[in-house]
């Protein structure tokens, strides 16, 4: 694959160490991971993750936005999680998710979506069990730790860190609203990538 067929530049991806696993690795994860560090960290194969943001816009954007829910319980991702919400008017539960949102109906929170993407499948796994529950669909943020037995589809990348997280959903928001029809060819979101980083 080359440069020109990344949805954002290669050096972008290196910047933002979306590619920089963990010194722990899941069987689950093997397959993405394209060599381990001298250091013991696992480096995380670029192109995949790359094809599967591609991917993940394009099964989101087979949703409206409202049907879409973003969980995000680790505070790095919360400020990248909103703004995703905010730009592509996804719902969003950036902190806590207090169990039965999605399967409660007498909940005040009660939340009836089509699709979940969660940010980490072990921090956030009260939603993927909610999510798993009702049958609704499962796209997860995942390092080279975790564990997609329970996912749909898996977008390997660093979910920890701020940079990382902020590039994640700053391309998928841009992609989104293109498979949405709202962004034509080379148009992006007003907001950048710096603004979708946490300091």
């Amino acid at each position: 694959m080359t440069k020109e067929q990344f949805l954002i530049p290669t050096e972008q991806y290196l910047k933002s160490g979306i590619h920089i696993g963990t010194k722990f690795r899941t069987r689950y994860m093997s397959k993405f991971i394209y060599k381990t560090r001298p250091d013991g960290l696992s480096v995380l194969n670029l192109q995949q993750t790359d094809e599967r943001l591609r991917l993940a816009a394009n099964l989101l954007g087979q949703y409206a936005p409202e049907d879409i829910l973003v969980v995000c319980r680790r505070e790095n991702g919360w400020k990248p999680a909103k703004l995703f919400a905010k730009h592509t008017g996804a719902r969003v539960f950036a902190g806590r998710y207090p169990p039965g949102i999605l399967t409660n109906p007498d909940l005040e929170e009660f939340l009836n979506v089509k699709v979940v993407l969660v940010t980490d499948c072990w921090v956030d796994r009260n939603a993927v069990n909610d999510a798993m529950k009702m049958g609704i669909p499962i796209i997860g943020l995942c390092d080279t730790n975790n564990q997609s037995n329970n996912l749909d589809f898996v977008v390997p990348c660093n979910n920890k860190g701020k940079k990382s997280l902020g590039l994640v959903f700053w391309v998928l928001a841009n992609e989104y609203l293109r498979k949405r029809g709202i962004l034509k060819g080379e148009e992006t979101i007003s907001a950048t990538v710096d603004d979708f980083t946490p300091v």
